[in-house]
């Protein structure tokens, strides 16, 4: 149902390579989603897609075989099934909200009119995962897209967390956000899993600087060395890994929500993906397997063509430390998952982390 290609990060015209195996089109949308290695300039500048083209940077890939780095995915959302409305949203420092708010109401109209006997209606985000600014945006955007159903992810840097980018009319963005909004005439399902289930250890976060996503002090102590102890562990001993087997989670309307942390900063701070505030309380979570849980997941939804994902980049590490990553590639292939890892996902109007938040794509007969 939708058009998909995979090739190195170096080959040397990645973009003409991969128009040729996403086929003729015409295409509503292609979506890349390239290695930071990439040479992002020359990735934008062949004009070889049958069709607008946006995208970003990731934190790995999930290419058709399963899980990947290194390299350039394409995806393809063919015009005889789709029809879409791109915003390119820069600034993200200093956001119009209302001006954002009356560009996604224009967009949803016009594309109302462009196709109003196909059913199926959702948005899908890419923004820049180092901005910090994925929270603010989704509050601004619950407005605009009213009932629209949004899964989005943060653009990601490797393992760098250096720079992120977008990219969008020819262009490598930072700070910058870019959203499709899209029509179509099959049936599509907006969904978002995680495998993590709440213990019964809980922290305070007693002093943090909500601005830059820091927690500087839990249970009124230095906030890294109070996270190791509870764990039973060395401050020493914390590393991505730690954060990704060993998360912490919040209660927000009547769910768990993941607050997950980035990295340990020198002076034992903790740098969290998520918006944090003091007077929250962490809840730690512990994993369920990670296979098996997304299989039957999966399995659950009950036949789609087609899956496209953000899935965080603490669920790759996850897979890493616990040697499954061929395992779990087998299952995204065998439900021919696509997409690439983030620094975080957007569903509907959250900004959330150590999720799996993808659109689900089922053929038009079974509408």
């Amino acid at each position: 149902m939708i058009a998909r290609g995979y090739v190195p990060g170096d080959h040397p015209r990645p973009a003409a390579a991969l128009a040729e195996m996403l086929g003729a089109g015409p295409f509503a949308l292609v979506l890349l989603f390239a290695t930071p290695e990439a040479d992002l300039a020359a990735l934008m500048q062949d004009v070889a897609f049958a069709g607008p083209v946006i995208g970003c940077t990731t934190a790995g890939e999930i290419a058709p075989s399963g899980y990947a780095e290194g390299g350039v995915l394409a995806v393809g959302l063919p015009a005889s099934d789709f029809a879409a409305e791109i915003l390119c949203i820069e600034n993200l420092a200093s956001l119009d909200r209302e001006g954002l708010i009356d560009d996604l109401v224009r967009a949803r109209a016009s594309l109302a009119a462009r196709r109003p006997d196909w059913p199926a209606e959702f948005a899908f985000q890419m923004v820049d995962g180092l901005s910090i600014r994925e929270d603010e945006l989704m509050a601004a955007m619950a407005v605009g897209l009213g009932p629209v159903p949004l899964c989005g992810g943060s653009a990601g840097d490797g393992t760098r967390f250096r720079e992120a980018f977008v990219l969008h009319d020819g262009r490598a963005l930072r700070d910058a956000a870019v959203l499709a909004l899209v029509r179509g005439r099959g049936r599509v399902r907006v969904f978002n899993l995680d495998h993590l289930h709440p213990t019964d250890i809980r922290m305070v976060v007693t002093e943090a600087d909500p601005a830059q996503r820091i927690v500087r002090r839990i249970n009124a102590e230095p906030a890294a060395p109070e996270y190791a102890r509870l764990l039973g562990k060395a401050p020493g001993d914390l590393d991505p890994f730690t954060f990704a087997a060993h998360p912490v989670v919040v209660r927000l309307g009547g769910r768990h929500h993941v607050r997950a942390i980035r990295e340990v900063a020198p002076n034992g701070d903790l740098v969290f993906f998520a918006a944090i505030d003091e007077g929250l309380v962490l809840t730690l979570a512990e994993p369920d397997d990670l296979v098996s849980h997304l299989d039957r997941a999966l399995q659950g939804l009950e036949g789609p063509a087609d899956i496209l994902a953000c899935d965080c980049i603490l669920r790759r590490m996850e897979a890493q430390s616990k040697q499954v990553t061929p395992a779990l590639s087998e299952v995204l292939r065998r439900h021919r998952v696509v997409g690439f890892s983030t620094y975080g996902e957007q569903f509907n109007t959250l900004h959330v982390n150590q999720t799996m938040t993808a659109i689900a794509f089922y053929p038009a007969e079974a509408s």
